[in-house]
């Protein structure tokens, strides 16, 4: 299947063949992928940083196996057994490095993973790419006792500097090889490509959690703190059931609902993590708050998520977590909306949202504030209608007066 940035896919757990492509000539930066087994978010030590001169993961879980070279196209494979890879280990992320240029010079960006028997399970190219000289193309992750895999498309303008800041890996540098060369080199020109921004950090799961906490009218809020969560990641999952009504324009599969967030820092920086505009955020630099994808249908399983990482807890003044509606009804009524916040340690958070009776297309969700240090919890449930001409962002920032400018965006 082809991916769009942000889709996600689950894969067989299974040996993988994982190669990562692009064009080479004159003029074309030459190019390094690597992959990274990242537990907490971070590399563990050198090892986890596979690459062609550092071939093989002690675990025998990832393998580089070649570099060939058809044409002006470059290909580096890798063997990915994912029966292998450690328990410590939630994440595999897909990495380049452009040298001598950046990845708007580098065109054909591909990403294509086959199974076993040599069918294709998922297949990614990359076409948003301009100033970056370091890319995340893909990741493989845990989901739910499986694997899936997602396409990134993110990068750096600092590259091997940007992926040492966000994974821990350290500066060695590769020993540069030629690419390999075939009798006749055509010449191609360098296509122009765009950028986007940053990673999740992962759910971990504790052996041991606490009982699940549940939001109600009559008890509203819940400090973190107090139900052991002071650390590690704040996972806010939006899960929805769509049923036929007179707000609704089409199937389950037509409906496109957009989990955001408002935040406003310590210091008084405001702003919004969400798909339209490609605002993700970051987890290791402000605002500590990332949307980990775009789920455009509605039929995902995953639904839609935003991690926040409580290690910055001091750094936040207040979120406020909201939905709007992007496309496939004009009201959420009839939605059957549930939230859960699952912290990486501590007890989950969750409630649902009440039936809505008005053509609301923005519901403020839940709304933390940092109160001396502890970040509290508070479930809002507020549908909100928007005046004629005035958009759902505008709407829930009047509401609530954050006070941010707005202009039209896409996605």
């Amino acid at each position: 299947m082809t991916m769009s940035k942000g889709s996600n896919t689950p894969v067989p757990t299974t040996v993988l063949r994982v190669e990562t492509s692009r064009r080479a000539g004159p003029g074309i930066p030459a190019t390094e992928f690597s992959a990274l087994l990242l537990a907490s978010g971070r590399i563990r030590s050198d090892a986890d940083h596979v690459t062609r001169d550092h071939p093989a993961h002690p675990s025998g879980a990832v393998r580089h196996e070649e570099t060939r070279r058809d044409g002006d196209h470059v290909t580096d494979v890798l063997a990915v057994d994912l029966a292998r890879v450690e328990d410590t280990v939630e994440r595999i992320v897909l990495a380049a490095t452009a040298d001598g240029g950046t990845f708007g010079q580098v065109p054909g960006l591909a990403v294509r993973i086959t199974d076993t028997d040599g069918r294709a399970v998922a297949h990614y190219d990359n076409t948003g790419a301009s100033v970056e000289t370091a890319l995340v193309l893909g990741e493989l992750y845990r989901r739910q006792g499986g694997w899936k895999f997602r396409a990134v498309g993110q990068g750096y303008g600092n590259g091997r500097d940007g992926l040492a800041e966000e994974y821990g890996i350290t500066a060695r540098r590769e020993t540069r090889r030629a690419e390999p060369t075939p009798p006749e080199l055509p010449r191609s020109a360098p296509e122009s490509r765009r950028p986007d921004p940053e990673l999740r950090l992962p759910e971990a799961e504790s052996t041991a959690r606490p009982a699940k906490v549940t939001l109600t009218k009559a008890a509203p809020a819940v400090s973190l703190a107090k139900q052991g969560a002071t650390s590690g990641a704040l996972r806010v999952n939006l899960n929805w059931r769509m049923r036929e009504g007179r707000w609704t324009k089409g199937t389950a599969r037509d409906l496109d609902l957009d989990l955001c967030a408002l935040y406003e820092l310590a210091d008084g920086r405001k702003g919004v993590v969400q798909a339209l505009g490609n605002a993700f955020g970051s987890l290791h630099r402000p605002p500590y708050i990332h949307l980990d994808g775009d789920d455009r249908t509605g039929a995902s399983n995953d639904g839609e998520n935003l991690t926040v990482n409580l290690d910055h807890t001091a750094d936040f003044r207040r979120v406020l977590v909201f939905v709007t509606i992007y496309a496939g009804a004009t009201s959420f009524a009839g939605l059957h909306a549930t939230v859960t916040l699952r912290p990486q340690h501590g007890a989950p958070v969750d409630f649902s949202l009440d039936d809505c009776a008005v053509p609301s297309t923005v519901c403020a969700l839940a709304l933390l504030t940092n109160q001396g240090g502890d970040l509290v919890v508070r479930r809002e449930a507020r549908y909100l209608v928007p005046e004629r001409g005035t958009s759902p962002q505008r709407t829930v920032d009047r509401a609530y007066g954050w006070g941010m400018n707005w202009t039209p965006g896409r996605k």
